[in-house]
């Protein structure tokens, strides 16, 4: 993608624009009507184009390949040259997303100057995507623990394929990294990855900002789904979109195409799906909220991402690699992370998943003192006591008769534990002080057992002991 292809049905005028690039340094291709433009196209996109708006003999002319090329190829800035120009031929040029219009006989300053300019921001495009492939990819797939290996190993499977991808999960549990990762991985890698916000899309502007507009004032405008041709959209919060784009959007996977806002003419898009959401969509359905077509288009491979409480074990890895993203992005204090610190962390509730996590970890390293370890003290609600013997007693603790309120401790604490260690008992048992068999009997004196969850085994307690 760093040639530039002359489309010219005048020999002589090709081969001179030609020979002038190829004297500044510029690898160069060349088609003399449509039907080759449209081969060299398809064989290769090339870093930008100089097109004849007049092509003798060919099925397209230059207006025709330009919208072509802008719905193909949106990133291939295209030049439009012609010998019989006048002032509605550039407007028109220019609204269907030229970037100039030059007239023949031309200036060969004035046209390598135009060159220059186009080849830079072809360069600065192609820059900036490998930019957001870099920032967006599998790098933040942190983890190692059952949940985590399950999800991981049901996302490499659906990078083979171009199938209908939903991801379920609570807020902030890792979907659009789950997302992103299945993009970074597919044959679609080098094509855009764009995300739909559906919350944050005012309702009244969701067709323009998904489909597009045409106006006679500001010609052109691509939506989020002409700009995804070629690589994945992915809808985040789907269940929020209004449920008149929803008909539309389920018209766009049976077709593969659409028609802008105020246009007429077809516009097809190549696009892989990945949807998300954090609702019950057969309830959204029940409810008349859903649409049920959309939903079984969308739902051909169900993925649930598990929350941050199935994946305690992920913990500390993730704690310190936000620490050292925060310390490479930020120039926060790279603080290691306490063992008791670790150990809190993971006994913790998050009910705002990875996302909270992360937002923890920022605090404590922006308002910490000192670049030492970070300790248990330092955690948010953490408040360090008079003496290193005191504890902290819940009101319900100390509202119970003493055998209850040991009873209730050692189940709550034993249970925390068993869900940092992933459903390990050895493990558990070695950290806590006790032998395999004795936290065993423990355990089923307390009414605690263990069952498989999200890949990993989480203590809960039995039917027997609750209510």
């Amino acid at each position: 993608m760093t040639d530039i292809l002359v489309v010219d049905d005048e020999r002589d005028i090709r081969e001179l624009i030609c020979d002038i690039l190829e004297d500044e340094g510029f690898a160069t291709r060349m088609a003399s009507n449509s039907d080759e433009c449209m081969a060299e196209l398809t064989r290769e996109p090339p870093g930008m184009m100089i097109l004849d708006i007049w092509l003798k003999d060919s099925n397209m002319d230059g207006i025709d390949i330009l919208s072509t090329v802008k719905r193909d190829n949106p990133g291939v800035p295209v030049v439009i040259i012609s010998g019989h120009g006048n002032i509605e031929i550039a407007v028109a040029a220019i609204k269907q997303g030229a970037f100039d219009f030059i007239e023949k006989p031309f200036n060969i300053d004035q046209l390598m100057v135009v060159i220059r300019r186009a080849m830079e921001v072809s360069r600065l495009r192609r820059e900036n995507s490998a930019l957001r492939r870099q920032d967006s990819g599998g790098d933040e797939m942190i983890g190692g623990g059952a949940a985590f290996k399950l999800l991981k190993s049901q996302l490499d499977k659906v990078t083979k394929s171009n199938g209908r991808v939903m991801l379920t999960g609570g807020p902030g549990s890792g979907k659009e990294i789950s997302a992103r990762y299945i993009h970074a991985h597919s044959a679609r890698a080098d094509a855009p990855f764009v995300t739909v916000n559906s919350a944050s899309i005012i309702p009244e502007q969701m067709e323009e900002v998904l489909f597009g507009r045409e106006s006679p004032e500001r010609g052109v405008e691509q939506g989020l789904l002409e700009q995804a041709h070629g690589g994945v959209i992915f809808f985040d919060e789907v269940a929020d979109m209004p449920l008149g784009t929803q008909s539309k959007i389920l018209r766009v996977l049976v077709d593969q195409s659409f028609t802008r806002v105020g246009g007429a003419s077809k516009v097809r898009v190549d696009l892989r799906v990945v949807s998300s959401t954090t609702r019950n969509l057969t309830e959204e359905i029940a409810a008349g909220r859903f649409r049920e077509e959309l939903y079984h288009r969308l739902n051909v491979v169900p993925i649930d991402v598990p929350s941050l409480e199935e994946r305690r074990e992920d913990i500390p890895d993730l704690a310190r690699h936000f620490i050292e993203r925060f310390n490479r992005d930020q120039g926060l204090p790279l603080r290691a992370l306490g063992p008791d610190a670790e150990a809190m962390l993971q006994t913790m509730r998050w009910p705002g998943n990875i996302r909270e996590l992360r937002n923890v970890i920022e605090r404590v390293l922006i308002l910490g003192d000192g670049t030492g370890p970070i300790e248990a003290r330092d955690l948010p609600g953490q408040v360090a006591e008079a003496g290193d013997d005191d504890v902290a007693l819940s009101t319900g603790l100390t509202t119970l008769p003493l055998r209850e309120a040991r009873e209730l401790f050692e189940r709550k604490y034993l249970m925390a534990q068993i869900n940092r260690f992933g459903g390990n008992i050895s493990r558990t048992a070695n950290f806590v002080g006790m032998e395999r068999s004795a936290l065993h009997r423990k355990l089923k004196s307390l009414g605690v057992v263990t069952t498989n969850k999200a890949g990993a085994r989480v203590a809960q307690v039995g039917e027997s002991q609750e209510g």
